[in-house]
């Protein structure tokens, strides 16, 4: 049975719109897909009427995008926190990619809403901005230190989308089948992809290595690598 709610009284909005957020979230958990989230169901189950909920939000979509960046802003003070436990920058760099896609495995729904599909709003959105800024600083720190080489906002561009691919297709594919866990599959997607920039960093766009050398080269830099110790990552 639905249950009813008294007329908001003034000053009251900001709680009213705080209750249907909270029950479109619980609409999401509880079915597991955003198309069960309606204005109606979300209506019945906060308790108001249907055009009371479009006093706090335009349509369906502003909705969902509300209920989805709530979960999305603690993203942001978890990767500060992981990348805090690493002693250098390139570590903490993976460790903030691993905590990245962790968070955004474990809410596929909201991941989906806000990083797979254009965003309701003009310009980058806030979501995206969010995503993008939590690793700027660090691979500006790579740079500095001289980890990495090159333009520090394009190469955290790179970086960010490589990580953002592998973590979309675990989303949309889960069905596929991937030859290891999630987890296994985004750490071989960071290592890749972090060793893969610090040395192509290297090596100018114009450079023309022959392939039949390319093998020998490429076992020389590793052998160096291991006997000097990896950096960690």
């Amino acid at each position: 049975m639905t249950r009813t709610r008294s007329r908001a009284r003034p000053g009251e909005g900001a709680r009213l719109r705080d209750d249907i957020l909270d029950a479109a979230e619980a609409l999401l958990e509880e079915s597991g897909t955003e198309e069960a989230l309606t204005m109606r169901a979300v209506a019945a189950k906060t308790g108001v009427t249907t055009p009371a909920v479009y006093l706090h939000f335009a349509d369906k979509e502003a909705l969902l995008e509300a209920v989805c960046l709530r979960v999305w802003s603690q993203l942001g003070a978890k990767v500060r926190e992981r990348g805090k436990t690493r002693s250098n920058p390139f570590s903490a760099l993976a460790e903030q990619g691993r905590t990245f896609a962790q968070f955004a495995l474990a809410h596929p729904i909201q991941y989906r809403v806000l990083m797979m599909r254009p965003s309701m709003t003009r310009g980058v959105s806030e979501a995206a901005q969010a995503c993008y800024q939590f690793h700027a600083d660090t691979v500006t720190q790579c740079v500095e230190s001289g980890i990495l080489q090159g333009d520090s906002e394009r190469l955290a561009l790179s970086l960010w989308a490589a990580l953002h691919g592998c973590v979309s297709l675990l989303i949309a594919q889960p069905d596929f089948p991937w030859p290891d866990t999630p987890d296994a599959i985004v750490e071989d997607a960071i290592r890749m992809a972090g060793y893969g920039t610090a040395i192509s960093s290297r090596i100018p766009h114009s450079a023309r290595i022959p392939s039949s050398d390319l093998p020998r080269r490429l076992d020389a830099a590793a052998d160096q690598l291991m006997n000097d110790g990896p950096p960690e990552a």
